[in-house]
């Protein structure tokens, strides 16, 4: 069965890498393979987990490349390298340009810590959103996987899961719950989805 190759992206501890890495381990992607962990900073300890892993990784740093356009043709140069066929961004924290996002139509996906379109859009990620989450006193979030466009958090929606806001709840608890409850869960499934699809030649 041919396998779809992934490339992940991380920027930081990469939790979202080792649940989508332990879900291909436990045989639950079976469509799918990684092939590689880029990163876009050097000290991003998703790069240890994918080392411990025996993953092949890159580092294309922000710092020593502050030019986005050069950046991105270091990073396109070394996903066409490993053959990457799917781009998984697992706490990637730079917007990808137009540019880029075209060259990879269809075949980039993003996890977003809250229920699309609700808190999405440029300056909503990490613990702002969960801050945003409280503040305006909702009483479910989640999380949601969609396509990767153009447009902030704007593509086709693939999967989400509701997690219960607690009256008690932190930024900080809210934030483990969503992961545990909701991305953990739906980021492996919509990967295996996808690879599926593309497999097929579905995409």
């Amino acid at each position: 069965m041919k396998k779809v190759r992934i490339a992940i992206l991380c920027s930081g501890g990469g939790t979202n890498f080792q649940a989508i890495y332990d879900a291909q381990e436990a045989g639950r992607i079976p469509h799918g393979e990684i092939v590689l962990l880029l990163s876009d900073h050097a000290e991003a300890f998703a790069l240890e987990r994918a080392k411990r892993a025996g993953l092949p990784t890159a580092v294309v740093d922000r710092k020593e490349v502050p030019d986005r356009a050069l950046r991105e043709q270091k990073m396109r140069s070394v996903l066409r390298e490993y053959g990457a066929e799917l781009i998984v961004l697992a706490g990637f924290l730079t917007i990808l340009s137009p540019a880029f996002v075209s060259a990879y139509e269809g075949r980039i996906l993003n996890i977003h810590p809250a229920l699309l379109p609700s808190f999405g859009g440029e300056g909503f990620y990490g613990s702002h959103v969960h801050e945003a989450v409280l503040k305006a006193g909702v009483k479910v979030t989640g999380a949601t996987v969609h396509y990767v466009t153009a447009e902030c958090d704007g593509g086709p929606i693939v999967a989400q899961k509701a997690v219960e806001v607690r009256a008690d709840d932190t930024p900080e608890s809210l934030q483990k719950r969503v992961m545990r409850e909701a991305e953990w869960v739906i980021f492996p499934q919509a990967v295996e989805e996808v690879c599926r699809k593309l497999a097929g030649g579905q995409i």
